[in-house]
């Protein structure tokens, strides 16, 4: 059985208008596809879902944005943040969610997952996230290979995720371009595309690309060998960069360099367009990083899975660049054995941004409960977190990881009205989402069947199903 939201999927996704952020830009060798009078390539074809002026009143309302408020409102309207406070003025003809006794948050963001490029089920039909052919792959693109039919997103949604950076996997030093999405059900990557996102630029330290080429006679098989890799790559991506600059700025007379797919992808990192998001478990690995970027005034966004960053959480602090991290996961390779669970606290305390990223598609489901166990552990080790300041870990600071951080992140006027209403704190294994708005619609609602979407690979698989995800 079809359900009711995929009628509305096909309704939606079917000759309608970009959506209101515009298309994002892509980085070209001559400053952006927009400086050339083109289209970007692959652009958002997003388009929020209907909406109707929406009060959500009585609910603990955490903001994310420095205040929780309780018995508080907040109401949407098309598709946006209208206000938020102890008490709102809403139109008359807003519908009226009583959410006593709830809490209401910012939709949660998730930093690092592969959802549609290692799609549900787990076959290697499926298994598209790693390019590893060579050590810098940085033409790929993940977006080319997500399947939006992965029955994880709408699994994700169920968990209170409305927004995912979907990244290449790290086989490889430089793995190639990562991806911000709208966890919507839709038929083409482009229609689930974050409109105005930057692009991210997927990046591996340590164990996983030297034992990827070193295991074929193949470099890196060290990790001095991965460091002489970067640093070559971006050398090559500079010279690139300077040719097209000398083309541009001598009237572009004469023929235009040849385009390279793999430079042009360095040259928008160099040129801050496209943002390093860096897996990296060692302190020492990461502060080397940090160096290599400094050689070519590259700004890295954030460090994933960084096991040992409360070793250097000053310096991640000092330098503005975010930590994305598991609460409790460790201990699979030497890389990852020097942990402790109350990393993402003492990253915290330091003044870096933490952030709780899954990596999983079955943590996506759980991310809220993934940030508890790492406040939990965070306060047993004597650190004081504020719920607000926790929330922030899974919205706010993952938002400006990631770039979208002026759209979504906090529950703010003028920002996209993605909210989550749950049972009870959010931060409760007891707890759950029980409605989702992306962009101010409804599209989730555990109450009702019809407000829980099924992608077409499950529909015949699960078409008799009934109960509630």
């Amino acid at each position: 059985m079809i359900r009711a939201l995929s009628a509305l999927v096909l309704a939606s996704v079917v000759g309608c208008a970009p959506g209101r952020a515009g298309p994002p830009v892509s980085p070209s060798p001559a400053g952006g596809a927009a400086d050339r009078g083109a289209e970007a390539p692959f652009a958002s074809t997003y388009t929020p879902f209907a909406s109707r002026p929406t009060l959500i009143r009585g609910g603990t309302v955490m903001t994310a944005a420095g205040q929780v408020i309780p018995n508080g409102q907040v109401l949407l309207v098309d598709g946006r943040i209208a206000a938020v406070g102890a008490t709102v003025d809403a139109p008359a003809d807003a519908t009226v969610i009583d959410a006593t006794g709830k809490f209401v948050t910012p939709g949660l963001i998730d930093t690092h997952s592969h959802l549609g490029v290692y799609a549900s089920p787990g076959v290697d039909a499926s298994s598209d996230g790693n390019e590893a052919t060579d050590p810098v792959t940085a033409q790929v693109w993940a977006e080319h290979s997500i399947w939006p039919q992965d029955p994880g997103f709408p699994r994700a949604m169920a968990g209170g995720v409305t927004t995912l950076h979907i990244l290449p996997g790290s086989a490889n030093l430089i793995g190639g371009r990562s991806v911000t999405v709208r966890n919507v059900p839709a038929r083409t990557m482009q229609a689930m595309k974050f409109p105005g996102a930057p692009h991210g630029l997927k990046m591996a330290c340590g164990e996983n690309p030297k034992r990827v080429y070193g295991s074929r006679g193949r470099a890196p098989s060290t990790r001095m060998g991965n460091v002489a890799g970067y640093r070559a790559a971006f050398i090559r991506a500079d010279e690139y960069r300077r040719r097209w600059d000398r083309w541009e700025n001598g009237g572009r007379t004469g023929e235009a360099p040849t385009r390279d797919l793999q430079l042009e992808t360095l040259t928008g990192v160099l040129r801050g367009e496209i943002l390093i998001q860096n897996h990296c478990y060692r302190a020492d690995e990461i502060a080397l990083q940090i160096e290599v970027f400094r050689e070519f005034g590259i700004k890295p966004r954030s460090f994933h899975h960084a096991v040992e960053a409360y070793k250097i959480a000053d310096l991640l602090a000092a330098e503005e660049i975010s930590a994305s991290v598991w609460a409790d996961w460790w201990g699979f390779k030497m890389e990852a054995l020097d942990a402790t669970n109350a990393n993402a606290a003492l990253v915290h305390k330091a003044g870096a941004r933490t952030v709780i990223h899954s990596d999983d598609a079955m943590g996506i489901q759980r991310l809220n409960q993934e940030a508890a166990k790492a406040v939990a552990a965070g306060r047993e080790a004597g650190i004081e977190i504020s719920d607000d300041d926790a929330i922030r870990w899974i919205t706010a600071n993952a938002a400006w990881a990631i770039g979208v951080q002026d759209e979504v992140g906090t529950l703010e006027p003028g920002k996209r009205a993605d909210v989550v209403i749950w049972s009870g704190h959010p931060f409760s294994v007891y707890s759950r989402a029980e409605r989702v708005f992306l962009d101010g619609a409804l599209l989730f609602d555990r109450t009702d069947p019809t407000r829980q979407y099924q992608t077409d690979f499950e529909l015949g698989i699960f078409s008799g199903r009934d109960r509630p995800l």
